[in-house]
Formats: structure tokens, C-alpha cells, sequence
């Protein structure tokens, strides 16, 4: 007998599932069907129910199916519910009777539907798991590509900059010199900035970010990021803070690394920009908005639209002028600020250039505190 249940709880349960798993799947089964004599027992109060009991059992069956994994807990609550309905809820009551006309039919009739159902719920659990593993790739993909696009563009030139030094030295003068150590320097910090974007992407895992949270006051978070920003960009950037102090539950980390890529995609994309505006406002009790606009020419309107679909939406891009992607950095920004309950969005400006905001959820009482 412990053999048999062996090999039942290992052949129908699948394959890598944990105790506690088990236990779960197993207390779920168990609870529904609970749940299914209780409601029969309470029909048998009201009246003669004899013919709706076999139903509501059928239907704690597919539940069953529905929200447990594998085979195993489906087929345990038919044999469990033909027993149980031929005990407990069929004349003589609270014994069992196995000559009931029409009970062999009942019995095969519920072990089919349930293994059916439970058929077709675990393929679709199956190819759920399947499409989230060839997305997954997919991220991992496009993340190295993107990755090796960036690097490589300033180690080219940061190698090209100081090999045209080292060979000419003695005939270039100050100037010269001079104009390729700021390349050399101006490569270097990008890829400082492209480090700091792939770590923030290494605390995300599946899709989830991991939040290190805590109410922090919103106009020294964007106080840091643009100071940040202005010691290697040269680009004017103007503040818009509200009067009031805005305390937010909020990785501050994150939140500041979103800020500066968006003033770097500004840098880097915006065509004619020739200043960045940093603001942020409450819209209602529950929600701030940050933006970061510029005067450019604004975004494609064929861009615009799918400007956040796409894990790394300018990844692909292949800019004459040398400007590098900022992929990961738009990917980073889109998994922080959806960790934070927030939404993300793009917009052109009706005087011109584009408006990029982020909006994250407040709460009052830490609001009213600060």
C-alpha cells in the first residue's frame, strides 16, 4: 500500500515540486471539497437536494483542476467525491451503498471529467510557462545585445582616442591633445553610466524588481539626479518644484537613476534640445507625477506610440553621428517605476519637444507627517 501511494504521489504530482507545494495543492483540494459538503449539507436542510449534490461535487472537481498543478489532486477529489457523496449524501444515509442504479456511470462520469479538465488546465499552465520562458530568453537576448552595442561603441573610440595619442604625440598639438582626452573622458563616463544602468537591471529577477523602500522627500531625490547630471553634461536644466514637501515610499536609488536616464535620453535623442526641464507635481491625494521635458523636435509619432513596448526600444538603432543607445536605460526606468505600482508615458509637447513622465503612488498619512 505505501508503495502504491509512492508511486501515485510521484507519477501524478509534477516533477520538482517542493512539500510546501504539496501541501498547498493538497490543502486547496481539501478545502474545496470541504467547502462542497458544507454547501450540500446545507441543501439537505432546505430540501430534497439528492441531484444537485453529485453536481456541486463535479464542480469542487474542476476547481480542483483549476487551481492546484498536476493530475494527482484533481483525480484524489473525484475518487474522494464519489465516496464521500455515496457515504454521506445518499440513502441510507452515512453508509455505504454500491448497488445505487446509475452509480458505476456516475463514478466514470466524474473520473473523466476531471481528468480531462485537469488535461486541459495543465496544458494551458504548461504553455503559459512555456511563453514565459521563450520571453524571458527573449529579455536575455535583446539585454546582451543591447549590452555589447554599448560597449562597444565608446571602448572603439576611448582605444582609437588613446592610440592616436600615443602614436602622435610629438606632432599633435595642445589643442588636439587636448580635444581627445575630453573624448577619451567623455567615453569613460558613459560607460560609468552604462555600469550603473546594468546593475540596477541585476535587481530585477523575473521581471520583479527588488525594492529597497522607505519615504523619502522628492525634491531632494531630483535635486541629487540633476546634480548628478550636470557634472557631466553641459545641456541647462531647470527645476519646477511644488511649495509643498512630498514624502514618497520609494527606492531612492532607482527613482534617481530613473531621473538621470531620462535627462541622458534627452542628451541623446532629442534632436535641437537645448534645454531640460525637471518637475514634479501632486495630481491628486494619491498620486505625484515627475517629468522631464525637452524643446526639441519631439518624438516620430510612429515612435511614440510604441516608445515603452519594446524591452529595449533603441537597441537596434544605429546612429551616423556616434550617439549610443540608451536601451537598457529605458528598460531599467520601465521595471522600476511598474515595481513602484507607478505607469510610465511619452508625450510631444504643444510648444515643442517631448515630455516624458513617470507617476508613483503617495500615501497621505506619510504625506501629512512630512
Amino acid at each position: 500500500m505505501k508503495k502504491l501511494l509512492f508511486w501515485v504521489r510521484y507519477a501524478m504530482v509534477p516533477r520538482g515540486q517542493s512539500k510546501k507545494e504539496f501541501a498547498r495543492d493538497m490543502g486547496i483540494t481539501l478545502a474545496l471539497l470541504g467547502l462542497a459538503a458544507l454547501f450540500c449539507a446545507m441543501l439537505n436542510t432546505i430540501g430534497n437536494s439528492d441531484s444537485a449534490v453529485p453536481l456541486v461535487f463535479v464542480l469542487a472537481v474542476l476547481l480542483t483542476a483549476r487551481f492546484t498543478e498536476g493530475y494527482f489532486y484533481s483525480l484524489f477529489a473525484t475518487v474522494a467525491s464519489v465516496f464521500g457523496v455515496n457515504f454521506a449524501f445518499t440513502y441510507p444515509y452515512f453508509a455505504f451503498n454500491f448497488t445505487i442504479t446509475g452509480y458505476p456511470f456516475t463514478f466514470l462520469t466524474m473520473f473523466a471529467v476531471s481528468l480531462v479538465v485537469g488535461m486541459l488546465t495543465e496544458q494551458v499552465k504548461r504553455q503559459g510557462r512555456i511563453e514565459a520562458e521563450v520571453e524571458k530568453e527573449k529579455m536575455k537576448a535583446n539585454l546582451l545585445r543591447s549590452v555589447s552595442h554599448d560597449l562597444r561603441t565608446p571602448l572603439t573610440a576611448i582605444i582609437g582616442s588613446s592610440n592616436v595619442v600615443l602614436e602622435h604625440y610629438d606632432t599633435l598639438s595642445d589643442e588636439e591633445k587636448k580635444e581627445l582626452v575630453e573624448h577619451v573622458r567623455e567615453d569613460a563616463q558613459w560607460l560609468v553610466r552604462l555600469v550603473e544602468n546594468i546593475l540596477s537591471i541585476t535587481r530585477i529577477k523575473d521581471g520583479v524588481v527588488r525594492l529597497k523602500k522607505c519615504p523619502e522627500v522628492a525634491e531632494e531625490i531630483i535635486a541629487e539626479a540633476v546634480d548628478k547630471f550636470r557634472k557631466n553634461r553641459k545641456i541647462p536644466v531647470h527645476v519646477r518644484l511644488p511649495e509643498a514637501m512630498l514624502m514618497i515610499p520609494m527606492d531612492a536609488t532607482l527613482i534617481e537613476q530613473v531621473l538621470v536616464n531620462l535627462m541622458e535620453n534627452v542628451v541623446i535623442h532629442a534632436k535641437g534640445a537645448t534645454q531640460i526641464c525637471v518637475s514634479i507635481e501632486r495630481m491628486d491625494d494619491q498620486h505625484v507625477r515627475f517629468m522631464v521635458e525637452d524643446n526639441g523636435r519631439g518624438i516620430d509619432e510612429e515612435i511614440l506610440p510604441k516608445l515603452f513596448e519594446e524591452l529595449f526600444p533603441h537597441a537596434k538603432e544605429s546612429n551616423a553621428d556616434g550617439r549610443r543607445s540608451m536601451g537598457i536605460g529605458l528598460s531599467a526606468c520601465m521595471s522600476i517605476v511598474k515595481a513602484h505600482g507607478g505607469e510610465m508615458y511619452a508625450r510631444n509637447r504643444e510648444e515643442g519637444g517631448a515630455c516624458v513622465c513617470f507617476v508613483l503612488p503617495m500615501e497621505e498619512e506619510k504625506q501629512n507627517g512630512g
